[in-house]
């Protein structure tokens, strides 16, 4: 809806009509231009922090009640609920770019599952990943990072998704929306308790 200042049939106006054209004002001045739908960044510093706290959110639920109950005295201490504890510390801990843990305070131990960033390859306006896991051990997810150029150091800034593993076998997933251009991924799991694993080795793929 345009709105409309001043007087009626006033040229000052705001606002977007019929998705067609949009009137914005910029240091005083009125202005009109060819309305813009509001794009949904996928960049990697912007895309990490949805990918922190959509893997934690989720996480929570699936606790067991033991891994819950080691939240509340940092919950008791910031006057907050356990669910909220969890979030605060291991969302610090992934500015830091530690792993998250299950329970507080993270020990940062326990043994690596047996997985590997399998495969990765392009398709057309995306790219396919696949993630396999032989064997959990204290595995807790999988960290899956992207970047336009190759040899990147991983961290929170180029991390795209994280996946938890809860049973064994291939995770797939699919990078989409993504424009003609190569593009280089590479993963990282950990365990319930913290512990951040090396570097699964870098790939590529060709998106067209």
């Amino acid at each position: 809806m345009v709105k409309l200042t001043g007087p009626g049939l006033s040229s000052a106006a705001s606002g977007s009509l019929a998705d067609t054209i949009t009137f914005s004002k910029c240091k005083g001045q009125h202005y009109l231009r060819k309305h813009s739908k509001p794009a949904n960044p996928r960049t990697a510093p912007q895309t990490s922090p949805r990918a922190i706290m959509r893997f934690l959110s989720q996480a929570w639920t699936a606790l067991p009640d033991p891994q819950k109950a080691s939240w509340q005295p940092r919950a008791t201490t910031l006057n907050v609920s356990p669910y909220h504890a969890f979030l605060h510390a291991n969302l610090r801990r992934w500015s830091q770019f530690r792993a998250p843990s299950q329970t507080d305070p993270a020990s940062e131990t326990g043994t690596q599952p047996y997985a590997t960033f399998f495969k990765c390859y392009g398709g057309s306006g995306c790219a396919y990943i696949e993630l396999k896991i032989y064997t959990l051990h204290n595995g807790w997810g999988f960290i899956l990072f992207r970047s336009t150029a190759p040899t990147f150091p991983t961290g929170p800034t180029n991390a795209l998704r994280l996946f938890p593993i809860t049973e064994t076998g291939t995770i797939y997933y699919t990078d989409p929306d993504l424009t003609p251009g190569t593009y280089y991924y590479n993963a990282r799991h950990f365990t319930t308790e913290g512990l951040l694993a090396a570097e699964e080795g870098e790939k590529s793929a060709l998106v067209t």
